[in-house]
């Protein structure tokens, strides 16, 4: 989901020196970006979307070349994963997360008991995409995911355009109300289009899925979410651990490299069981040995900082495929109070 937040996080803000200038947009050779428009007006009227939806949302759109801009210099891709920890886990941002955490204790648990997601979690999820809430992005969605999918170097977009209509459509926003991230996420969750018609949810039954307003929808929406990534209960995302220069060496020989669709699973290593991890030396933080556990997990490897990552970890990936990311996350929802972790 998040390819989409916009840059209230602190470590993005590294990425600015990478702006030097505007990208210009990559349209198809004597297509303009109007005709290009013409035809998206064609394929939605195609796939059922009603002509005054059509008119409303596509007439006057103008391309936003900083919505190409944004989609070069995502800051899980062009910052370490140390650094984005670093700028993200500030004490603000933990005793926000904290205190958001005790404020809607009951509405989490009531979440947790449907879908199996801890309020750590979904409080993480919720900090990292829109800071609390605080921050949904101000770009017009429509617009954005038009100049994407006419930049055309992710095919993504054009289908996120259309769920973007058909949302339109089925009334479940306004099109002024519609706006987001510069890759078009929406809400506090910061869905894509395509993940709201999937795993948006209803959860304070009022007849609508409000993942812009509405607490009790945002967080089951995450929670949603995260279970139809594979989510497991009691289960942890993983844990930092530490490693010798000598176990360093003894994994780069004895441990293959993982194989995935995005660029974050291919730099995990292969699941292995605990007990094998610590026959090549990785050990806790503090140099205790690992816990005893049946589980299986992927090396996930900083500058200077590891972690062990369980199945759990997976959808945290599912969310946003990028190992800063995912790791930011976990370590966000460890500071939060909850109930006694399970030993494994």
């Amino acid at each position: 989901m998040n390819i989409t937040r916009d840059w209230w996080l602190p470590c993005a803000r590294l990425c600015a020196c990478a702006l030097l200038c505007a990208v210009p947009l990559r349209a198809a050779p004597q297509q303009t970006f109007d005709e290009f428009l013409a035809g998206l007006r064609t394929e939605a009227a195609a796939r059922g979307i009603s002509q005054a939806t059509i008119d409303a949302a596509l007439t006057g759109v103008e391309p936003l070349p900083v919505a190409v801009e944004r989609d070069r210099t995502q800051p899980e891709e062009v910052i370490s994963l140390d650094t984005y920890v670093a700028r993200l886990l500030k004490p603000k941002t933990i005793a926000t997360a904290r205190a958001a955490a005790v404020t809607h204790a009951k509405l989490l648990r009531q979440i947790e008991d449907a879908y199996g997601v801890p309020p750590s979690i979904m409080i993480a999820v919720w900090g990292v995409e829109s800071n609390f809430g605080t921050f949904t992005g101000i770009r017009p969605t429509v617009a954005a995911l038009a100049t994407l999918a006419y930049d055309g170097r992710r095919a993504l977009f054009r289908n996120e355009l259309f769920s973007a209509l058909q949302i339109l459509d089925a009334g479940h926003i306004t099109l002024d109300q519609m706006k987001g991230s510069w890759a078009g996420a929406m809400g506090q969750p910061q869905f894509m289009p395509s993940s709201y018609l999937k795993y948006a949810v209803d959860f304070d039954h009022d007849g609508r899925a409000d993942i812009w307003t509405t607490l009790p929808d945002v967080f089951g929406s995450i929670a949603n979410y995260l279970k139809a990534q594979g989510w497991t209960a009691g289960v942890r995302w993983g844990r930092e651990v530490r490693l010798t220069a000598a176990a360093r060496a003894r994994i780069d020989r004895a441990v293959k490299m993982r194989s995935g669709s995005c660029k974050a699973e291919r730099e995990m290593t292969q699941a292995l069981p605990m007990k094998e991890w610590t026959r090549l030396g990785v050990r806790l933080p503090g140099g205790a040995p690992l816990p005893r556990t049946a589980l299986h997990a992927s090396l996930v490897r900083g500058d200077k900082r590891f972690f062990l990552v369980y199945a759990n970890y997976e959808a945290l990936l599912g969310y946003n495929c990028a190992n800063s990311y995912a790791v930011s996350l976990g370590l966000l929802s460890d500071r939060i109070p909850a109930r006694p972790a399970p030993l494994r």
